[in-house]
């Protein structure tokens, strides 16, 4: 099995083809299995690492250190281990706020970012209050609550199927994952995305119920070198709902990305 032994766990990681690397980051509780589509597409061309989060899939458990920066510590450990050279980082959800941190952290070992329906910033007394009630009911009863809350993550387009699918996987991981919504209520990208240097590119599902759009089309705004990609008809997890579309938006990403140039403005075609 792959594991690699990073801030002193270890993670699990799937690790396929060879060429310019990519990670392939899940969101809270789920797990590499939803990249399976990009997996198989990219392994042709790329190298493409997939790894779980602590706490989630086949990682260890170590029941600690479930916050973005934590994380984002994690993904950059695993990419010296796994000798990568600047990796291309993409990120769903609240993965997607963890590879922004790592690339604002180390921008001289990542190439770009992709950031997929990423949180962002709402009222801090509403989000404070959510998040109190939601973990309230996580504890009351966890696998009802969390299947009322992942039926909204997926547009009306959806595999109906997607859902329960998504549930296993949260029910699989540590309850230590939690941790990071916590984290949540705390975060705004707003205050730090000014200080990212490398190309990033911000797609999102315009019929997300869980965070509006105009989260990434703010922060690709405030990026130096950002850009946003709005998939009309997907929820908040595009890569999953229609990975046709997915696919070939992050070909065309990854290709920007290696042309000369790239890494001066992610704007410029």
């Amino acid at each position: 099995m792959p594991y690699a032994t990073v801030n002193r766990i270890e993670l699990f990681h799937e690790d396929h083809g060879s060429g310019q690397p990519l990670i392939l980051l899940h969101g809270w509780g789920t797990n590499g299995q939803v990249w399976s589509a990009q997996a198989e597409e990219f392994a042709g061309a790329y190298r493409v690492v997939v790894p779980d989060w602590r706490g989630c899939g086949r990682s260890a458990r170590p029941g600690g250190g479930d916050t973005i920066a934590g994380h984002a510590q994690d993904v950059l450990a695993l990419a010296e281990a796994l000798e990568l050279d600047r990796p291309v980082l993409v990120g769903v959800s609240a993965g997607a706020a963890i590879v922004l941190e790592a690339a604002r952290r180390a921008p001289s070992s990542v190439r770009g970012v992709v950031a997929v329906d990423g949180p962002g910033y709402w009222p801090a007394e509403r989000k404070a209050e959510l998040l109190v009630e939601l973990r309230r009911m996580l504890r009351t009863d966890r696998a009802a609550t969390v299947r009322q809350w992942v039926v909204d993550w997926y547009g009306p387009l959806a595999d109906p199927a997607l859902p329960e699918w998504t549930v296993q996987q949260i029910l699989a991981a540590s309850d230590s994952i939690d941790e990071i919504l916590s984290d949540a209520v705390r975060h705004n990208p707003r205050e730090t995305i000014g200080e990212l240097q490398v190309p990033a590119f911000f797609v999102h599902g315009r019929l997300d119920a869980e965070i509006p759009a105009e989260v990434s089309e703010t922060l690709a705004e405030l990026a130096p070198r950002g850009e946003a990609h709005i998939m009309e008809e997907s929820g908040h997890m595009p890569h999953v709902e229609q990975p046709a579309e997915f696919n070939a938006l992050l070909h065309s990403i990854l290709r920007r990305l290696a042309a000369p140039g790239a890494a001066r403005d992610a704007r410029q075609d």
